[in-house]
């Protein structure tokens, strides 16, 4: 149940026109691939895909679809050229999928390796597995992350002209005599 609900989800994320529905669409994926993984055997896995991805990441792409204003009119444009193209790239994704099944690679269940000991925990098994056999992987994957994040901040950071900043060593250098002015007033009269 949990996997046809996956696919309906994954096809829903895919064929849905409206953005903020891909991303309920995604959401529902999540929680469906959370029980496989947790009907696996692997809750730590499930619970953390539900904390993190449904907990941040979703929540992140609703907050971020909710605030821009989307033109669909624009999205939909230029869309034809680009077909073929798609076309051939999930023609070529199709084929490895099926080399990959009739290979034996989906079939048989994960080997990771590691034996699993009886009183072993999940998570134990997990952090010997990451940091062991794939700490090479892992700190590669890390260091991307990294780079995307410090691209992300340069793309997007940019230097605006209309903002008022302060200016440190023009405020440090002042003299009293520059800021403050004594003004007498006469009574029952303003200052204009």
């Amino acid at each position: 149940m949990f996997a046809i609900m996956l696919c309906i989800a994954g096809l829903g994320v895919i064929t849905a026109k409206n953005p903020m529905y891909c991303v309920l669409f995604l959401i529902f994926a999540f929680f469906n691939t959370a029980g496989l993984f947790i009907l696996m055997g692997a809750e730590f896995l499930g619970l953390l895909l539900i904390m993190v991805y449904v907990g941040a990441v979703a929540v992140m792409f609703l907050f971020v679809i909710m605030t821009i204003n989307i033109n669909f009119a624009v999205l939909k444009e230029g869309f034809t050229p680009y077909l073929p193209l798609a076309g051939i790239v999930s023609l070529v994704l199709l084929i490895e999928v099926i080399a990959a099944a009739s290979s034996g690679l989906f079939g048989g269940g994960m080997n990771i390796g590691v034996p699993a000991e009886e009183g072993v925990s999940n998570i134990v098994l997990l952090g010997t597995v990451l940091f062991t056999n794939y700490v090479l992987p892992f700190q590669m994957a890390g260091l991307i992350l990294l780079i995307a994040m410090v691209g992300a901040i340069i793309l997007t950071h940019r230097q605006r002209k209309d903002v008022k900043k302060q200016n440190i060593p023009e405020q440090i250098s002042r003299k009293v005599e520059d800021c403050i002015e004594i003004v007498k007033v006469k009574t029952g009269k303003g200052i204009k």
